[in-house]
């Protein structure tokens, strides 16, 4: 593998507002929609193991889904607002595990008009269906203040989750021209190797409120530094005493290791350098309760401009791997590293998860059920259930029919407000 440079409205204003789908203009606040409004006709899959319900209608009252059914089994008011999905499908809102907000656009992100931030963040995340997101790796006072003017209502954007800086070996932190070079934000990355360097840094950024930890258990470029397993232990430490997950780049299987031993949750990639990984490994990896984001479109992304030989094959790789893991029954979280990748599209991520043999209900469940549980949050999202948040994702098409549809998004629904739709007229909601 290459080097890899490291990352490197009411519903809407008006009824009359919906009438002309486009993309969501930025306000200065997220409009509100009324006391409540109902989305009805689609077919909705309330989770990945239920059976969808057709012709359905999801009740939202104050940003919570009220009730969802078949048509008939719900009673509306009369002059309830209604969005009709007849012909599209409804899911949960998807969650985004492995994101990075570093590109030089999301610099100074206190001075950046908010309509242009909205367009970021549609571009990058809400036009995929993300109502979460969990950014693993950044600048984080200027991640955590670009959550902030989201939470505020300012900017139209999901749930942000963040591990800030990252953590890596000595010596394995990006130099600051590579960064200029690659279009990132200069961050000083922490580097540390001792036990007690790593506890000190993880500290500093727990106490500082990030969301998780992230480690470099093995650097990139040659020759491969590896972060010690005593390190990662010391940061997996600080960071499970206080509830949050640690995330581990592995890059070689000496770090997959590391990582694993160490105490990490969260694998950040697959990894195609170590080759095919054993049964042994494989189960050793599932029996700690480790989870892994594939991101498999990054490796054609990262050997675009090698062989097409080579980069077919390394993409094989990692596509035997998640196949491996998924038949021991591992966990898959859906990431695709978007911010370091500036391809954004999601399609050909879904396409290759595919070919691993995960069906629509498995990946959907990598998209919604499994992060939410695995960060802690599925008593509010997740599934599509009474007294949830209504973090909605309506589909142009059903995914059990083809999974590139889960990337055919036609509205980003987040606590019931509309924060990303397509310029389609389809779904018009009337009284």
């Amino acid at each position: 593998m290459r080097n890899r440079l490291f990352f490197v409205v009411r519903l809407i204003a008006s009824a009359l507002l919906l009438t002309c789908p486009v993309r969501l203009p930025a306000q200065a606040k997220v409009p509100v929609v009324g006391p409540s409004w109902a989305l009805v006709g689609g077919t909705v899959y309330v989770s990945p193991t239920e059976p969808p319900i057709r012709n359905a209608i999801i009740l939202i009252r104050s940003g919570t889904i009220a009730a969802v059914g078949r048509r008939g089994s719900v009673q509306l008011p009369a002059e309830i607002l209604k969005l009709d999905c007849s012909g599209l499908t409804i899911t949960a809102g998807f969650w985004n595990s492995h994101v990075h907000f570093v590109q030089r656009k999301w610099a100074n992100v206190q001075t950046i008009p908010a309509a242009e931030l909205s367009e970021q963040m549609a571009d990058m995340v809400t036009r995929w269906g993300f109502t979460s997101v969990f950014d693993i790796g950044s600048a984080w006072e200027n991640t955590r203040r670009l959550r902030d003017r989201i939470e505020s209502g300012e900017v139209l954007g999901p749930r942000i989750r963040s591990t800030g800086e990252i953590l890596f070996p000595k010596g394995g932190a990006p130099e600051l021209r590579i960064l200029d070079v690659v279009g990132t934000m200069r961050i000083q990355f922490p580097e540390v190797m001792e036990p007690a360097e790593a506890t000190a840094q993880a500290k500093k950024l727990l106490d500082s409120g990030v969301d998780g930890i992230k480690v470099y258990a093995a650097s990139l470029g040659s020759p491969t530094v590896l972060l010690p397993q005593g390190a990662i232990e010391a940061a997996a430490h600080e960071a499970h005493s206080r509830g949050k997950p640690v995330f581990a780049h592995p890059q070689t299987r000496e770090g997959l290791m590391a990582a694993v031993h160490g105490g990490a949750d969260i694998l950040a990639h697959s990894i195609p350098n170590a080759g095919q990984l054993d049964d042994a490994t494989l189960t050793e990896v599932k029996n700690k309760g480790v989870a892994i984001i594939p991101t498999l479109k990054l490796w054609r992304y990262e050997l675009r401009n090698e062989l097409t030989s080579q980069r077919q094959q390394f993409v094989k790789t990692g596509v035997d791997q998640l196949r491996s893991w998924v038949m021991a029954g591992g966990t898959v979280l859906f990431g695709t590293d978007v911010g370091y990748m500036d391809d954004y599209d999601t399609a050909e991520e879904y396409e290759l998860m595919a070919q691993t043999g995960m069906d629509a209900r498995q990946i959907l469940a990598s998209l919604t059920t499994a992060p939410a549980e695995r960060f802690g949050d599925s008593g509010r999202v997740g599934r599509i259930a009474q007294g949830l948040a209504a973090d909605l994702v309506v589909l142009a098409k059903d995914p059990s029919e083809d999974v590139r549809a889960f990337a055919a998004v036609r509205y980003t629904i987040r606590d019931g407000k509309v924060i990303y739709q397509t310029n389609v007229t389809q779904g018009t909601p009337r009284k």
